[in-house]
C-alpha cells in the first residue's frame, strides 16, 4: 500500500514496535493491579483479534485515502506514518500490552521475576511457529485473510485457556513495603538493555540483507532468517531466566553478556562475509528446494545462533537486575520491554535507513561490536572494587573491542555480485562496481569474453551477452512500436538502462521516465552500461525517478501511452507485487487510448505453475494481451508479455516505416535491432509465442496471482533451483497457432513473418 522502499518498511516497523513499545508502557498506568491478571490478558488477546478482523476490512480504504492524497517529500512521509498508525498502532498497543498483563501473576522476588523470561521464551518459541507456518503454509497455500482468520482463532483460543486458568496464578499481592533492592532505579540497566536491543535489530536488519545475498531473498528464505533469529532469542531467554534464578549478581552477568555479544558479533560478521559465501557449494546441485531449505537452515544457525542466544539471555537478566521490593511487577516488565524495544526500533531504523548507504555492511557491525562493548561496561564499571580495577576493566574492554572490530572484515564483493553462487562463480571474472544501497546491493561484473553483467541482490539483473540483450531491445522496441501515439512513456525497473535506452530511440517519444527503486542501480547504469544503453541516463528527454515503481504509479495523476516493466525474479520477495491483478488494472487504468504495457516474465529459475500464474493473470486484466518468446540456442529462456485494451492490429507496412527504414537511415531503432540479431520487422514479430485463444487449455487450473496471495513468488520460490525454461516454452508453443488477424501487409510480407515463426519454432 505504501511501497517496498526502505523508508517506507522503516515507517511500518516503527509504527509497529513504537505501538507495542507504547502499550507496554501505558498498561500499568491504566490498569489496576487489582483487576485479574489472566482475565485481563483474555480481553486483551480478544482485542487483538478483533482489531485484526478490522485491519483485514479496512485496509482498502485506507489504501484509496492514500494513493489519492499521498504526494513526495514530507507530504507523503507523513501520509505514510498516518496510514501505518491507523492500520497498525491499536493492535500493537494491545500486543505491547501482553507481556505487563501476564507479569503481574508472578511473584517480586528477582527469582520470581527472572521467571518473566520464560513467559519471554515462550512467546518467541510462538512467534517462530507463527513466522514459519504462516511463510511456507498459510500464505503460500491459502492468502492473507486465511492467515489473519487463523491468527484469530488463536487469538480467541488462548483468551479461553487464559479465563480457564482464573484460579491459577490470578492474584497479585502487591508489596507496598520499600524493599532493600540493589537499586530503586536501576538507569544503568535501562540502558544496558536498550542498547542490547538497539545492537540486536540493527545486527538483524545487516544480517538479513546478507543472508538475502546468500540463500536468495525469498519468502522462504526471508522466513527461515526471521526464525532462526527468533530461536536463539528464545533458547537465550530460556538460559537467562535460569541464570537470573541463580546467580547473585544478574548486574554484573548482564554486562558479561554483552561482551559475549561482541565477539559473537564479530563472529558471524566473520561468518557471512569471508566464510560462508565460499563453501564449496552449489544450490543447484539439486532440484528439491527442500534440501535448499535444510541447507539454508543449518547455515543460518551456524551463523546466527551465538549471537542470538545472548540477546535472549539479556532480557530476563536485565528483569531480575532491575526488581526491587515493593513494585509492581507489570511495571517492571514494562520499563524493561519498554527500554529494549525502543533501543530495537533505532537499531533497525539506524541500519536499515542510515548505516548500510551511508557506511557500509562492514563499519555498521563494527559499530554494533563498540556498543555493546559500552553496554557491558555501563555495568561492570561501577561495580569495580577500587579505581585500579576499573581501569584495568577498561583497558580490557578497548582490547577486547579493537580485536573484535579488526577480524571484521569488507563484505565480500563476489557475494554482492553473485549472491548464492559465489562460491561457483569466484575468480570467473572481475568486480568492476560493488555497492550498498539504500534498498539494495549492486554490482557490475566483467568476463573475458568482453560480456559485461549488472547485478542486483545477488541476481544477474542485465548483461551485454546475446539473449539478455534480446530480450532488453525486445521489451523496449515491443512497447514503442506497438503503441499508436507512444509521446509518454514509464519505465519500471531501470537495471542497466537497456529497455530504457531502447525506448527513447523512438522519434515519437517525447518524454521517458525511469522509476527505480534503488539509486544506486542508474548511477551504476551510467557508468558501467552508457553503449548498450544509448546513453539513456543522460538523454534530455529522460527523467529518474528514485520511488518503488508500484507505488509511483498507484500515486501519480499521469497517464502514458506505454508502460514497460522489467521487475526483480518473481522468487524474490516483494517482485510479485509487480505482478498482481490490481497493479495490472492500475497499469491499464493509467494508459491513455491506444497504449500498451509489456512485462518481462521468465522461464528458469521457477516453475511452470509460476508461469502461468503470471500469464494468466495478464491475461484477465489484457483478454487482447500477446506473449512474445526470447528463445536461447532454440530452447525457451524468457517472454515478453504485450498487453493493450483494444485488440492488437500490426500493420506490418506502417512498421516499416516506424523502424524508421524510410527516414534515410536517421534512426537508430534498425541499428539497436540488428545488434541482437533482428534486421526486420518481420523477424521481430516472428517471436510471436501466442495469445489468450491459443492458451486456454494449457492455462487451465492456474491461480490468479492478486494483492491477498501473491501466489506467483510462492510458486516461484519452489523452483528457483530449476531450468526447466524449455519444457515450458515447448508446452506453450504446443497451443499457438499463427494469428492470421493480427498481421496486415503488402502482398507476401504475412507469408513472411509465417515463415519466420516456423524458423524460431
Amino acid at each position: 500500500m505504501i511501497g517496498s522502499t526502505a523508508v517506507s518498511l522503516g515507517v511500518l516497523l516503527a509504527t509497529f514496535m513504537g505501538g507495542m513499545c507504547l502499550g507496554s508502557l501505558l498498561f500499568p498506568r491504566l490498569v489496576s493491579a487489582r483487576y485479574r491478571a489472566l482475565r485481563v490478558y483474555a480481553l486483551i488477546e480478544l482485542g487483538i483479534g478483533v482489531l485484526g478482523f478490522l485491519v483485514l476490512r479496512l485496509m482498502p480504504f485506507a489504501g484509496g485515502v492514500y494513493t489519492a492524497w499521498s504526494g513526495y517529500g514530507l507530504r507523503g512521509f507523513v501520509l505514510r506514518g498516518a496510514v501505518a498508525a491507523a492500520c497498525l498502532l491499536a493492535p500493537a498497543l494491545l500486543m505491547g500490552a501482553t507481556l505487563p498483563a501476564l507479569a503481574r501473576t508472578v511473584d517480586e522476588t528477582p527469582g520470581g521475576v527472572a521467571a518473566l523470561g520464560f513467559f519471554y521464551a515462550a512467546n518467541i518459541a510462538g512467534a517462530v511457529f507463527g513466522c514459519l507456518v504462516a511463510g511456507f503454509y498459510l500464505l503460500r497455500a491459502f492468502d492473507v485473510a486465511t492467515a489473519t482468520y487463523v491468527a484469530m482463532a488463536v487469538n480467541a483460543a488462548v483468551a479461553a485457556i487464559a479465563l480457564g486458568l482464573r484460579g491459577a496464578g490470578d492474584s497479585l499481592a502487591l508489596m507496598t513495603e520499600p524493599g532493600v533492592g540493589e537499586s530503586p532505579a536501576p538507569y544503568g540497566v535501562y540502558v544496558t538493555i536498550a542498547l542490547s536491543g538497539f545492537c540486536a535489530l540493527a545486527a538483524e536488519a545487516l544480517w538479513t540483507r546478507l543472508l538475502g545475498l546468500l540463500f536468495g531473498a525469498s519468502v522462504y528464505a526471508l522466513s527461515i532468517i526471521v526464525a532462526v533469529f527468533l530461536i536463539g532469542l528464545g533458547i537465550g531467554s530460556a538460559i537467562g531466566s535460569l541464570l537470573g534464578r541463580t546467580l547473585p549478581h544478574p548486574r554484573q552477568a548482564l554486562g558479561w553478556c554483552q561482551w559475549l555479544a561482541a565477539g559473537a558479533i564479530a563472529w558471524t560478521a566473520y561468518s557471512l562475509t569471508a566464510s560462508l559465501p565460499y563453501w564449496p557449494i552449489d544450490p543447484s546441485i539439486s532440484s528439491n528446494i527442500v534440501f535448499t531449505f535444510q541447507l539454508d537452515l543449518a547455515r543460518a544457525l551456524w551463523a546466527l545462533l551465538p549471537p542470538t542466544l545472548l540477546w535472549g539471555a539479556s532480557f530476563p537478566l536485565a528483569l531480575a537486575a532491575a526488581t526491587a521490593k515493593g513494585q509492581d511487577i507489570a511495571r517492571l516488565m514494562a520499563g524493561v520491554y519498554a527500554a529494549n524495544t525502543l533501543g530495537a526500533i533505532a537499531g533497525a531504523l539506524s541500519a536499515s535507513l542510515l548505516f548500510i548507504a551511508w557506511i557500509g555492511s562492514q563499519h555498521a557491525q563494527q559499530v554494533l561490536i563498540a556498543l555493546s562493548t559500552v553496554a557491558g561496561l555501563v555495568l561492570l564499571l561501577p561495580k569495580a572494587p577500587s579505581l585500579g580495577s576499573r581501569a584495568a576493566l577498561a583497558v580490557a574492554a578497548i582490547l577486547l573491542a579493537a580485536l573484535c572490530v579488526h577480524s571484521v572484515p569488507p563484505v565480500s564483493t563476489v557475494l554482492i555480485a553473485h549472491g548464492r553462487y559465489s562460491a561457483s562463480w569466484a575468480g570467473k571474472g572481475d568486480i568492476l562496481y560493488a555497492g550498498e544501497g539504500l534498498n539494495s546491493s549492486v554490482a557490475v561484473s566483467s568476463f573475458p569474453n568482453g560480456v559485461r553483467t549488472f547485478h542486483v541482490a545477488g541476481k544477474t539483473q542485465a548483461s551485454s551477452a546475446p539473449r539478455d540483450m534480446r530480450l532488453q531491445r525486445m521489451l523496449g522496441h515491443l512497447t514503442t512500436l506497438t503503441a499508436a501515439h507512444p509521446r509518454l512513456v514509464l519505465v519500471i525497473g531501470c537495471g542497466a538502462g537497456i529497455t530504457a535506452g531502447a525506448v527513447s530511440l523512438d522519434p515519437r517519444v517525447e518524454r521517458e521516465t525511469i522509476v527505480e527503486i534503488e539509486p544506486l542501480v542508474p548511477q551504476a547504469a551510467a557508468a558501467y552500461f552508457g553503449g548498450p544503453n544509448f546513453d539513456v541516463l543522460h538523454n534530455a528527454k529522460v527523467r529518474v525517478r528514485i520511488d518503488d515503481g508500484r507505488h509511483y504509479l498507484l500515486t501519480t495523476e499521469e497517464r502514458f501511452d506505454g508502460i514497460t516493466v522489467d521487475p526483480l525474479d518473481p522468487w524474490v520477495k516483494g517482485a510479485a507485487n509487480l505482478y498482481t491483478r490490481e497493479f495490472l488494472e492500475a497499469m491499464r487504468q493509467h494508459l491513455n487510448p491506444g497504449g500498451v504495457v509489456t512485462m518481462y516474465i521468465q522461464l528458469f529459475e521457477t516453475n511452470l505453475d509460476a508461469v502461468k500464474s503470471a500469464v494468466a493473470t495478464f491475461f484477465d486484466v489484457f483478454p487482447n494481451a500477446t506473449i512474445w518468446g526470447n528463445p536461447y540456442e532454440g530452447k525457451g529462456h524468457d517472454l515478453v508479455l504485450l498487453g493493450q485494451v483494444e485488440p492488437l492490429r500490426i500493420d506490418l507496412d506502417q512498421m516499416e516505416q516506424r523502424f524508421g527504414y524510410r527516414s534515410g537511415g536517421a534512426s537508430q531503432i534498425p541499428q539497436s535491432l540488428a545488434e541482437v540479431g533482428m534486421n526486420s520487422p518481420e523477424d521481430l514479430f516472428a517471436t510471436y509465442a501466442g495469445r489468450r485463444s491459443d492458451l486456454t487449455g494449457w492455462l487451465q487450473g492456474a491461480a490468479l496471482n492478486r494483492d491477498r496471495n501473491l501466489r506467483m513468488e510462492y510458486l516461484a520460490g519452489l523452483g528457483l533451483n530449476r531450468d526447466d525454461a524449455a519444457a515450458i516454452y515447448d508446452g506453450m508453443l504446443a497451443h499457438r497457432r499463427f494469428p492470421a488477424d493480427l498481421f496486415t501487409g503488402a502482398e507476401g510480407r504475412v507469408d513472411s513473418v509465417r515463415m519466420a515463426m516456423q524458423r524460431e519454432r
